[in-house]
């Protein structure tokens, strides 16, 4: 289900425009979200540090500097000219000073899971951490990250579900084309979920 949470516009001098973020748990879907933005028409803050592979056939849409969010270094946002990518442990880190329009991708657990378990296997980076304490460590994270974005002034969010989008994303994809506000492709958006790509699904009842 999409869940929007919109407050009134609050301008300040550093930035008139909101920032548009894209982010969630890693393995949620926001490499897609970003390839989607891209596809529509809106740049993407980027490097070629990571390239795409196996994991993420579409690319990853990381940016080195997000990494360095922790530490203070945020300079290059005033300039980013884009839309950025910023995992959800690292969203407190996000200067006060401007504003953002928050893509929040939202995907089933056991689906992050098993993405993630493929992924370090392929690395052979086995895991330390059972899927039970992983699981009770991402909900506890989500439900804090909610809370503390519920009471941010500066940011508004969206909240997109990954599971649904993949679905059916007409619906999804008009939703954030209307949320961020700005003239997008949204055909070309609709073209990028892909269902060969959807290779970690939950089990349905």
């Amino acid at each position: 289900m999409l869940r929007k949470i919109l407050r009134p516009p609050t301008h300040t001098k550093a930035q008139d425009r909101p920032i548009i973020v894209v982010s969630g748990l890693p393995r949620s879907g926001t490499s897609m979200m970003m390839k989607m933005l891209a596809e529509g028409g809106l740049p993407a803050v980027t490097d070629s540090t990571r390239n795409a592979d196996e994991d993420n056939p579409n690319g990853y849409f990381e940016f080195e500097p997000v990494k360095k969010l922790a530490e203070g270094q945020s300079e290059w946002l005033v300039d980013a000219g884009g839309t950025v990518k910023v995992i959800s442990a690292l969203l407190e880190h996000l200067p006060s000073q401007h504003r953002y329009k928050v893509i929040f991708m939202e995907r089933e657990i056991g689906e992050i899971l098993a993405s993630q378990h493929k992924m370090l296997s392929r690395r052979s980076e086995p895991s330390k951490t059972s899927d039970g304490e992983m699981e009770a460590q991402f909900r506890q994270h989500l439900a804090a990250t909610k809370y503390w974005l519920a009471r941010q002034p500066n940011m508004d969010v969206l909240y997109v579900d990954y599971n649904r989008l993949m679905a059916d994303p007409a619906a999804d994809c008009q939703a954030v084309a209307e949320f961020i506000g700005l003239p997008v492709d949204v055909a070309r958006m609709r073209s990028v979920p892909n269902e060969r790509l959807y290779r970690n699904r939950a089990g349905r009842a």
